[in-house]
């Protein structure tokens, strides 16, 4: 799996329900004759995982299921709930069922305030999850945890249907039973989201964290007349300054939203760049009014490889791609 187009900075690492109630010999599960064993196998590298996630910046996200032994709103259920199919009622509240396993229980309180507390299988369902990875400014998601087949599932389907972009971790996701897994993996991988190994994960980490450049954040153009760009600019496409000091050699500048910058200085020296491009509502109405302000065209209004397009000159022969993109 490639999982290059990701960012780190917008990423958290989702570890589900790593409680003993579903992964202790001892827990629920356990005494209700599930085979723990295979659910535990994957803590070492689930460890590792989230030691470099912490090590890196990356947030980890621990959920937490809890259940009460008397449950009104289960108990109005004319077909029997999960819960009523096993020894006893799983991670009630405040029991050690319901605490993490020994092997993760430091790790799960590096952050207490990344610790989510849910009452059913998924992590969004009447949580404050999304408000939290909201605040994170979260855009992709590294599920782990357990059990494949309700919790983690649950949580890979609920966070691909609000768009996240989801990576499931099959060496740190573990069901109940493996035939359960292979059928959970090949849907997962066709419908919801993507899968990587720990070690793919651990690798993109690495490659996220060397020394690259991130994305664009601006193009200064020197410009002859700095108030003729600034009509340009702000008048006829619509730009928005935003505030800014002089440059440090006492030269004007000015920077828009939009991602370029104006100073003064040019255009003597030869050209660094052959266009920008910049999407655009209403391109042939902004056309329209380039026209009557006598722009110079390069191209008129045409169907370019993004949608309709037109490519003008600014004040200093700058050439400018406008477009449109397609529905």
């Amino acid at each position: 799996m490639d999982l290059g187009a990701l960012e780190l900075k917008s990423s958290a690492l989702i570890v589900i329900d790593m409680q003993n109630a579903f992964v202790h010999e001892r827990g629920t599960l356990g005494v209700s004759g599930v085979d723990t064993g295979r659910l535990a196998a994957i803590v070492p590298a689930l460890k590792r995982l989230i030691e470099r996630c912490n090590a890196a910046g990356i947030p980890v996200i621990w959920t937490v299921q809890e259940h009460f032994q008397a449950d009104a709103v289960r108990a109005r259920k004319k077909i029997e709930a999960h819960t009523a199919k096993r020894k006893q009622v799983s991670a009630l509240a405040g029991s050690w069922d319901a605490a993490v396993i020994d092997e993760l229980k430091e790790l799960s309180g590096f952050n207490p305030a990344l610790v989510v507390r849910k009452h059913r299988f998924g992590a969004f369902y009447q949580t404050r999850l999304e408000q939290v990875l909201r605040m994170l400014g979260t855009q992709t998601l590294f599920v782990t945890g357990t059990t494949t087949n309700a919790c983690v599932e649950t949580t890979i389907r609920d966070g691909y249907l609000r768009d996240y972009d989801v990576v499931a971790v099959t060496d740190c996701i573990s069901g109940v039973k493996e035939e359960w897994e292979r059928a959970a993996l090949e849907v997962w991988s066709r419908y919801f989201c993507a899968l990587a190994s720990s070690g793919e994960v651990a690798a993109w980490i690495d490659a996220q964290r060397r020394p690259r450049a991130l994305g664009f954040a601006h193009m200064l153009l020197q410009v002859a007349d700095l108030d003729a760009s600034r009509h340009f600019y702000v008048d006829l496409l619509g730009f928005s300054e935003r505030q800014a000091k002089p440059l440090a050699d006492g030269r004007p500048f000015v920077p828009f939203h939009q991602g370029i910058a104006l100073t003064t200085g040019g255009p003597g020296k030869p050209l660094q760049i052959d266009h920008m491009a910049f999407r655009v509502r209403d391109v042939a109405g902004l056309a329209e009014r380039l026209r009557q302000a006598k722009v110079r065209f390069f191209q008129d209004l045409h169907d370019g490889i993004y949608g309709r397009t037109v490519y003008v000159a600014d004040p200093d022969g700058n050439k400018v791609e406008l477009y449109e993109e397609a529905a």
